[in-house]
């Protein structure tokens, strides 16, 4: 079953619901956002923890305030979503990959959840990554927990790329 495991309980092998904590790197991109739903309706159960974290740099004045009004209007279509579930956003100020990598081991997070976007053609042709690219990559790399990188494929064709440390663009029919 989903969400349980063994408890230990001697004989009796008593089962206990664990919360698992699903956070996503959100901002006012429109991956990010597929990536925040994709998570809510395929990674997340009953009784798990939706983190959204928007992360603003500490130089950009104008994204700071909008900031609180983005995490919240998130975290109020997922709670309209999927209701079962528990949603908190968080804005934190600072170096992206920093605060990811404290905020994933300081809540403990069991999957993190990253929006990709298309790679651009002229920077495959140079055989360059984007910074999206590359901060998801290093995610992936990085850190202890499940990472999934989420692309939403084109349009006209159903589904989304994803990709894991075991796994890069596998397309996934959902």
């Amino acid at each position: 079953m989903e969400g349980m495991y063994n408890g230990g309980g001697g004989e009796n092998g008593m089962f206990v619901m664990k919360k698992k904590r699903v956070m996503v790197v959100v901002d006012e991109k429109t991956h990010s956002k597929h990536a925040m739903m994709w998570a809510l309706t395929h990674v997340t159960n009953k009784g798990d923890i939706l983190t959204l974290l928007h992360i603003v740099s500490s130089s950009s004045s104008s994204e700071n305030s909008l900031s609180p009004q983005l995490a919240t209007s998130l975290g109020s279509l997922c709670k309209a979503c999927k209701p079962e579930v528990e949603v908190e956003a968080l804005v934190i100020q600072g170096p992206k990959m920093a605060t990811v990598i404290s905020q994933v081991k300081k809540l403990d997070v069991s999957v993190l959840v990253l929006g990709q976007k298309k790679p651009s053609s002229f920077l495959n042709c140079l055989c360059l990554k984007s910074s999206t690219e590359e901060f998801v990559e290093q995610c992936i790399n990085c850190l202890e927990c499940l990472t999934i990188g989420v692309r939403k494929q084109s349009n006209g064709v159903s589904g989304y790329l994803i990709s894991t440390r075991w796994h890069k663009n596998f397309w996934l029919l959902a």
